[in-house]
């Protein structure tokens, strides 16, 4: 399973993941074990396509509908050949199984699960922003959204899905320390947003072929990051001990770290 935190260019490697074992094929296999769908049967039905928007999957089917999943904090997929047979190891945690006679994809704490009809899509996605890694990423909208609350502290802003879909607490973290932005700062304080959501592009797309977010350019375990994850070590460029906090309204709060002397 997967070991890092799901943000967009996670759950883009997984959609492909998803695609290249699921699409053009028939399932032979659909066990849904969320009470909602528990009797959902897709057997027969022939997978088109998985793709990724944002933080979502879907994957979709010739009959018209589409299973949703989104993988929150803890849930991930795992691709295995379908003659191994249905995995023991964490079966409790085990949300979904979808099998053809090639392979089976288990999707584990799946943190939403449901099946839709395709056409109504929209009604899970139509709110998102500007897909960070998607066909159609716009800059300038996702400027434009961003904009629209000029007194927003800037890493709340960025981790809000309508403005950009994509962007974690990790990449928010790293693309403000590249840019030399506190997190707090209003969004109408920060100079040149477009450079600051270009960044946030660049940074998903060169980690999107792998497993992992690395924004420094080392891939050794533990250099990977700027500051994310390195409360009170020392920063990387100027020695000043990162500082974490938490940011959000209540009960919506997430993590930030940052370099006090590198970003203001």
């Amino acid at each position: 399973m997967l070991d890092v935190v799901p943000e967009g260019d996670v759950i883009w490697y997984t959609a492909r993941r998803l695609h290249e074992a699921l699409a053009g094929r028939v399932l032979t296999r659909s066990d849904f074990r969320v009470p909602r769908y528990a009797t959902v049967d897709l057997r027969g039905q022939l997978v088109t396509e998985a793709v990724a928007k944002g933080k979502h999957l879907l994957i979709r089917t010739g009959n018209g509908l589409t299973v949703h999943t989104h993988l929150k904090m803890d849930g991930s997929w795992r691709i295995r050949p379908a003659s191994a047979g249905e995995p023991r190891r964490n079966a409790h945690q085990i949300r979904l199984l979808l099998a053809n006679d090639e392979w089976q994809a288990v999707g584990y704490l799946l943190g939403v699960t449901e099946v839709l009809p395709t056409a109504k899509e929209d009604g899970v996605t139509g709110h998102l922003g500007p897909d960070l890694l998607g066909p159609g990423w716009d800059p300038a909208e996702a400027v434009r959204r961003l904009t629209k609350s000029k007194e927003r502290p800037i890493g709340e802003a960025l981790l809000d899905q309508r403005n950009l879909a994509g962007l974690g607490t990790v990449y928010m973290a790293e693309t403000l320390f590249l840019r030399g932005v506190d997190p707090s700062r209003p969004v109408g304080s920060v100079g040149d947003l477009s450079a600051l959501v270009e960044l946030g592009h660049r940074l998903l797309d060169a980690n999107k072929g792998r497993l992992g977010h690395v924004t420094t350019g080392d891939t050794r375990p533990g250099r990977e990051n700027w500051v994310y994850g390195r409360a009170g070590r020392p920063c990387r460029r100027c020695g000043t001990p990162i500082r974490r906090g938490e940011q959000g309204p209540p009960g919506q709060e997430r993590l930030r770290f940052w370099c006090p002397n590198c970003q203001q």
